[in-house]
């Protein structure tokens, strides 16, 4: 059961914040709203730009939404706070999604 809804409550009710916007943003992922998720990610980076984990999946939410150019320059800002902050690990997962995207289409596995 998705928590979108009592986190949209929580939101109406004037409780914003980069947390509350990353969660409601990973379930629209999850949720197969791409699209939305990206809103929602975008936000929570804008509110905290230090938030590594927001950048990753800002970059997978705007992959998934077809918007492949704005997905490799999120991951190049997201890499780039990753590295910053110390966070190794968030900065060689969006390393990897990064040459992902930039592989010429007929050669990614998933289409």
């Amino acid at each position: 059961m998705s928590m979108a809804p009592r986190l949209e409550a929580i939101l109406e009710r004037g409780g914003d914040s980069a947390g509350l916007r990353y969660a409601l943003g990973c379930e629209y992922l999850k949720a197969g709203d791409p699209a939305r998720a990206a809103e929602h990610l975008g936000k929570a980076v804008a509110l905290e730009p230090g938030y590594s984990a927001a950048w990753k999946q800002l970059g997978r939410a705007q992959a998934d939404a077809g918007l492949e150019d704005q997905a490799m320059d999120t991951y190049r800002r997201g890499i780039r706070v990753a590295n910053e902050r110390g966070d190794i690990q968030a900065a060689r997962e969006m390393t990897v999604f990064l040459k992902r995207l930039r592989k010429p289409v007929q050669d990614r596995p998933d289409r």
